[in-house]
């Protein structure tokens, strides 16, 4: 088994291919925006690194969002395109739960509520516990609220870039942010089960319906 893991829905971007048991490869760029000049040569020298084709992969994993709008949109372009010129299956994760596998890779915990920054006074939230397979499972639906509702919302510690815009003094965790590493891992379950779906179903999630009207004002407070 070879799963290649995408990236690019938290305004960065990493590519991760892994086989049964470990990671044979992974690479991050972390600046912001970065995605569209980076993403296809890093898949072209996670190829050329391990002498690998696409053809040769068994799925592509890719963050299907919440998340950046751009991001998201360039990471289920890209996955879909992999995808279809090869014949690949693909699993779409959740962004959310990467994001709560990351502060279980990263600082061990194993019950939290990922927060991500939505922009425009509101968050992206859903809660996660981990499973036996160390895989973090989500406990409630993924929504997208303001920030007093997310308050609320909150069952866990609090971990993403959404945490200290609704609990200013739980910001211990807002700077753990997912990477192509968590996807695979999140994946990897999946394809050894042949949980995926084809090409054309490998959507992106956006929760904000029209979102596509309102990028001018992402950036703003």
């Amino acid at each position: 088994m070879k799963l290649l893991a995408l990236e690019t829905a938290n305004e960065q971007c990493s590519v991760s291919i892994v086989d049964e048991t470990q990671e044979l490869f992974f690479q991050l760029d972390a600046r912001a925006k970065a995605q569209t000049q980076t993403i296809l040569p890093m898949i072209e020298q996670a190829f050329t690194q391990l002498d690998l084709s696409a053809s040769e992969l068994t799925a592509i994993a890719f963050s299907r969002g919440p998340g950046s709008f751009s991001g998201v949109r360039i990471n289920a372009a890209v996955t879909q395109a992999l995808a279809w010129a090869n014949d690949l299956p693909v699993v779409a994760v959740s962004t959310l739960q990467a994001l709560a596998q990351t502060a279980y890779r990263v600082a061990g915990l194993t019950a939290v509520t990922a927060v991500l920054d939505a922009r425009m006074k509101e968050v992206y939230i859903a809660s996660f516990e981990l499973d036996s397979q160390g895989i973090m499972q989500a406990v409630d639906e993924e929504q997208l609220l303001n920030y007093d509702a997310a308050s609320q919302a909150v069952k866990f510690e609090l971990v993403g870039s959404g945490s200290a815009l609704i609990r200013p003094e739980q910001i211990q965790y807002k700077d753990l942010s997912a990477t192509a590493q968590d996807i695979a891992t999140i994946a990897r379950a999946d394809v050894e089960q042949k949980k995926w779906v084809s090409a054309e179903q490998a959507l992106p999630v956006y929760l904000r319906d029209n979102a596509w009207k309102k990028i001018p004002e992402q950036g703003k407070s």
